[in-house]
C-alpha cells in the first residue's frame, strides 16, 4: 500500500499564525497613514488580505507539486533566464525612493530580486546533487555556483539593494558548507571579500550614513538616526503587555512606514514582549521543522532545497528583527509573513509550498 503523503502540520500553522498576525498588525499599523494619504483606513488592509489570499492559493497548489520537479535542467535555466532577464529591465524603470526593484503588474509591485533567491536555491540544490562529492574542486563544482550566483548579486546591487544581495549570499554559504565545503575555501573567501563588502559599504554615500546612524543614532536623531531611535520607542514603551491593538502612538506619523520594514516594531508597542516573543517563536519553529524536514528528506536534492528555503525564511526574520531592535544597520527586508507587499509574501509562501511538499515525503530519520 503506498503511503499517505502528509505535510508538517506543525510548520503550517506556525506560518498560518503568521499571516493572521499580519492581517491584523498591517491595518493596525496602516490606518491611519491610509487615511491620511488616501482617505481610506482600509486601503492597505484590503490590498493585504487580496495579496494573502493568492498567497495561500499559490502555497495550497504548490505543495501538491512534487519537489523533484525543480531539479529539472530545463525549469531551472528558465527560471533563471527569466530573472536575469527582470534584473536588468528593471534597471530601466523610473526609481522609487532612489533604487529600482519593482515592476508594477496588474496593480501589484513585482520584485525580481525575490524570485532570484528561490532561482538561486534550485539551481545550487540540483547542482550540489550531483557534485557535491567533489565540492572542494573549485572547478567543478564551486565556479558554477559562483558564476550565477555574483550574477545575479552584481545585478540586485545595482537596483541597489545591499540587504537583499547579501541576504542570498548567506543561503548560498549556508548550502555549500552542508554539502561539505572545506573550512579553508570559507575562511578564504571571507578574507578575500572583506575589502569587497567594505568598498560596497562605503562606496555609497546613503549606506555610510545608516552605518554611522547604526552606531550612533543620537549623532543625527531629527535625520539618519530618526528611523532606528521611534523603532526603538515603539519597542520599548510596549513593556509587556503592550498598549492594545491600534493603541499604538509611534505609526502616527513618527516611525516611517510602519506597516512594512518595520511592523514588527509596532507589535513590540501594541502587543508588548509577550507578541514580539509570539512572533519571534513562530520563526523558530519555522527554522526548527524546516531543518528537520532538510535532516529527514529522501535525497540530497531534498536536502538542500529544504535547507535553503529554511534559511532564507531565517535570515530575513533575523535581518528585519535585528535592524527593529537596533543590532543591525537600516536595511530594506521585510519581515516574512508579516509585513505589508504582494511581492514578498507571494514568494515566501511559494518557498514554504516547497517546503511543505518535501516534508510530504520524509523519512522517519530521527
Amino acid at each position: 500500500m503506498a503511503r499517505t503523503l502528509k505535510s508538517d502540520k506543525v510548520l503550517f500553522l506556525a506560518t498560518l499564525l503568521l499571516i493572521s498576525v499580519s492581517v491584523v498588525m498591517v491595518y493596525s499599523a496602516s490606518a491611519v497613514v491610509a487615511m491620511e494619504q488616501y482617505g481610506d483606513p482600509y486601503r492597505f488592509l484590503v490590498k493585504q488580505i487580496m495579496w494573502v489570499a493568492l498567497g495561500m492559493a499559490v502555497l495550497g497548489v504548490i505543495m501538491r507539486v512534487d519537489y523533484r520537479l525543480y531539479r529539472e535542467p530545463v525549469l531551472i535555466w528558465t527560471v533563471l533566464a527569466v530573472v536575469g532577464l527582470a534584473l536588468v529591465a528593471v534597471l530601466f524603470r523610473a526609481p522609487v525612493n532612489s533604487a529600482r526593484r519593482w515592476f508594477g503588474i496588474g496593480g501589484i509591485g513585482v520584485q525580481p530580486s525575490e524570485l532570484a533567491k528561490l532561482a538561486a536555491i534550485f539551481f545550487i540544490a540540483a547542482l550540489l546533487e550531483r557534485r557535491m562529492h567533489r565540492i572542494n574542486e573549485l572547478s567543478y563544482a564551486l565556479l558554477p555556483i559562483g558564476l550565477v550566483v555574483l550574477g545575479l548579486v552584481f545585478l540586485i546591487l545595482l537596483e541597489p539593494d545591499f540587504g537583499t544581495a547579501m541576504a542570498l549570499v548567506i543561503i548560498v554559504v549556508v548550502m555549500v558548507v552542508a554539502a561539505g565545503l572545506s573550512w579553508r575555501y570559507i575562511l578564504g573567501a571571507m578574507l578575500v571579500s572583506l575589502p569587497v563588502v567594505y568598498v560596497v559599504l562605503m562606496g555609497a554615500a546613503y549606506r555610510r550614513r545608516r552605518l554611522f546612524a547604526f552606531l550612533n543614532p543620537w549623532r543625527d536623531p531629527l535625520g539618519d538616526g530618526f528611523q532606528i531611535i521611534q523603532s526603538l520607542i515603539a519597542v520599548g514603551t510596549g513593556g509587556v503587555f503592550g498598549r492594545g491593538i491600534m493603541g499604538g502612538v509611534q505609526k502616527l506619523f513618527y516611525l516611517p512606514e510602519p506597516h512594512t520594514d518595520f511592523i514588527y516594531a509596532v507589535i513590540g508597542e501594541e502587543l508588548g514582549l509577550i507578541g514580539t516573543t509570539a512572533v519571534l517563536i513562530c520563526f523558530c519553529v519555522i527554522a526548527w521543522r524546516g531543518l528537520r524536514i532538510a535532516f529527514r528528506a529522501p535525497d540530497q536534492f531534498g536536502a538542500l532545497l529544504a535547507l535553503g528555503l529554511t534559511t532564507m525564511l531565517a535570515v530575513q526574520a533575523f535581518v528585519n528583527i535585528s535592524v527593529v531592535i537596533g543590532l543591525m544597520p537600516t536595511k530594506g527586508i521585510p519581515l516574512p509573513f508579516v509585513s505589508f507587499g504582494g511581492s514578498s509574501l507571494i514568494m515566501n509562501l511559494l518557498g514554504m509550498g516547497i517546503l511543505l511538499n518535501v516534508s510530504q515525503h520524509a523519512t522517519s530519520k530521527v
